[in-house]
């Protein structure tokens, strides 16, 4: 059977196996086989000695009414998340391992997500994203070698949709509490002539649980391509835009008994607009070789309001603040694949250029100034697999070279990185249905141009006019995977312990710059540990559980003062009970996260938690009826917490008992 590769950036960085009396090594659910058609990402896959977990777009149509991407995540090992709002919509964040989002490489196709200046990802300004995603991949650890920035706590890389589907559409809409609903229409014409399209357009909006915390927002999401024997072509681009009342900055203990649903914001608003278009080529050189190359072009134009005077604690005037960003954001990849049997031989090269300007003013004052960031990135990495009986041998080597400069009122000396980023392992396969790797990689990183400005968005000069920055020391990790896959009829299982060793760690120091952003610095040594499982078993006609947890022991050492890092829970227990036959399907999550500190004197937490959530899903003829109830107990959930300017705990409360229900034409 021909086998043609869909066009996407990467290709699976081993896909080399070995057959022999003895011994099949399997890759079922990383390769994807529609009608003489391979679906390849630049994914681990069943021989890849790291820690990984796949989640199908039936997984995510399960629980998705349009919330934001943290939320669905959460339910997957060793990541918890919170949103500013209390609800599903707006801003969420998540944190791997413990470790915050700017430090998780974040793809599309291969197509780096992440800001470069600041390395986030901001999923707000991608309204409704997981509605286009085919499936996603989360690694955790530092993984195999990817594009944009490091994979330092993990990386989770999305696909888009699939082209050669079956024809389908679709027009769904979801309401629930908080006046919180979705609006969204779907096409994929499948392939026909060669040729694949698919088109989703959504509105949503949520009046948020806190008051004054609405969230408005639409997006669009294409893709056509273009399939030969031996040539792809494939064109991909989303627009987002999103109005957002503010709601980032927390509340006192006291102010939440009295009324949970207080926001900590003022009159405050933000307004983002963004997009990403790519156009990707594969190309077939011979049977065993594939060239892949990729261009991609990423936009923003948004602006925030910051009210200072209410962030410091006193009554808010007619003074406003608003920082104003444009970006423009492109880059190249290209990536090559050989396979020749046992070995298989991958080799790429990626670069990208990124400037943003910024404008900071106020209300009344106008505009106080301008200035312009701009950074570069190039990598290249070469990574090889053997499968030598039962043995799978893995080697990568990643450079990585970033470099960033600025543009203001003072003079600013280009700041550059050198990493050299290695990665070994080896996976041991007991049987066709059970393995053991273990795996060592090293990761560094840069600072944020936060970091290096110490929160301020125009950066100062002293008296003699030298400008005034941090000097903050990139980081490195090493990181070591031990763990084992087991896959049964009835029962899959991944089992792992980790433990991440780092130098001159960039952590929270509990600090605010002017624009109220935290502050991060250097520590001397630090380390994370911990074991983590996943786990699904069925274990009786129709009835399945699913248990998807995490237990961390972690420490920071300064000036031989051992603590544990912040925001960092030591147990996270995800577990679900569930029914399924025909066009029904019900169940319970269950979720506990412990408590967590958020000061460095480990002296304030916020407090445990357990919720309790139910679903349900039902199919009639061409309707898809769905209805989630959740933390039906009414738990009071604080899921993140900060130490305020003035020395005042501040929390984040979640939304206590909330309902959401929708249905779906299929046409």
């Amino acid at each position: 059977m021909k086998k043609l590769t869909i066009l996407l950036p990467f290709l699976f960085c081993l896909s080399a196996y070995s057959q022999n009396d003895t011994l099949q090594i399997l890759q079922s659910a990383d390769t994807i086989t529609l009608e003489e058609i391979v679906i390849q990402a630049y994914r681990a896959n069943t021989t890849t000695p790291v820690t990984y977990k796949n989640v199908t777009k039936e997984d995510i149509e399960l629980i998705n009414s349009g919330q934001e991407p943290s939320v669905i995540l959460s339910s997957t090992p060793s990541i918890n998340s919170y949103s500013d709002a209390g609800n599903y919509q707006g801003y969420s964040y998540f944190r791997l391992r413990g470790i915050d989002q700017t430090r998780i490489n974040m793809t599309l196709d291969g197509i780096p997500l992440n800001e470069p200046e600041d390395q986030g990802v901001y999923f707000s300004n991608y309204p409704d994203f997981f509605n286009s995603i085919q499936s996603l991949q989360i690694q955790r650890g530092v993984g195999t070698s990817t594009n944009g920035v490091a994979s330092y706590a993990g990386s989770i890389n999305f696909q888009s949709p699939n082209l050669t589907d079956d024809y389908y559409s679709k027009i769904g809409i979801n309401y629930g509490s908080f006046n919180t609903y979705r609006v969204f229409g779907e096409y994929n014409n499948g392939l026909k002539n060669d040729q694949g399209f698919y088109a989703r357009v959504s509105h949503l909006h949520s009046d948020g649980y806190k008051y004054r915390s609405a969230n408005t927002s639409n997006s669009a999401f294409l893709s056509y391509g273009l399939f030969k024997e031996n040539h792809r072509l494939k064109f991909t681009g989303f627009i987002g835009n999103q109005k957002n009342q503010l709601a980032w900055i927390g509340v006192p203990m006291e102010v939440i008994v009295q009324d949970p649903r207080t926001n900590g914001n003022a009159d405050e608003n933000d307004a983002f607009l963004q997009a990403l278009a790519s156009v990707q080529h594969s190309w077939n050189l011979s049977e065993n070789v594939v060239l892949n190359n990729t261009a991609y072009y990423n936009f923003l134009d948004g602006n925030y309001d910051f009210d200072l005077n209410n962030f410091l604690g006193f009554p808010s005037t007619d003074e406003m603040y608003n920082y104003d960003f444009r970006h423009n954001f492109m880059g190249y990849f290209s990536n090559i694949n050989w396979d020749a049997g046992n070995l298989n031989l991958n080799a790429g090269i990626h670069f990208n250029t990124y400037n943003r300007r910024h404008i900071g003013s106020e209300r009344t004052l106008g505009e106080l100034y301008e200035n312009t960031g701009f950074k570069n990135e190039f990598s290249t990495f070469v990574k090889a697999s053997y499968t030598l009986n039962r043995f799978v041998l893995f080697g990568d080597l990643q450079y990585r070279y970033a470099d960033f400069d600025y543009s203001g009122s003072v003079p600013f000396e280009k700041q550059q990185w050198h990493f050299i980023n290695p990665k070994v392992g080896i996976n041991y396969f007991i049987s066709d249905k059970a393995n053991v790797y273990y795996s060592f990689g090293v990761s560094g990183r840069e600072p944020t141009r936060n970091d290096l400005f110490n929160g301020e968005d125009d950066l100062p000069a002293d008296e003699l006019g030298n400008p005034l920055y941090n000097d903050v020391n990139p980081e490195q990790v090493e990181n070591h995977e031990l763990g084992t896959r087991l896959t049964f009829n009835k029962l899959q299982l991944t089992a792992n312990v980790y433990y991440m060793n780092f130098t001159n760690e960039i952590v929270l120091n509990g600090q605010y710059g002017p624009n109220g952003l935290p502050l991060h610095s250097n520590v001397a040594q630090s380390f994370r540990s911990g074991i983590e499982v996943d786990l699904k078993w069925e274990f009786m006609p129709h009835f399945y559980y699913q248990n998807s947890s995490s237990y961390s022991y972690n420490q920071i050492t300064e000036e031989d003062v051992s603590f544990s890092p912040i925001l960092t829970p030591n147990l996270i227990i995800n577990q679900t009970l569930g029914y399924q036959k025909k066009g029904l399907h019900i169940g319970t999550n269950i979720k506990y996260q412990s408590e967590s500190y958020i000061d460095f004197s480990n002296e304030n937490t916020t407090p445990s938690f357990y919720s309790v959530d139910i679903f349900g899903q039902y199919r009639y003829k061409s309707l898809d009826f769905k209805v989630a109830f959740n933390n039906i107990m009414n738990e009071q959930i604080i899921a993140n917490g900060y130490i305020g300017i003035d020395g005042t705990p501040l929390y984040f409360v979640q939304a206590p008992i909330n309902f959401t229900g929708g249905v779906t034409w299929n046409f």
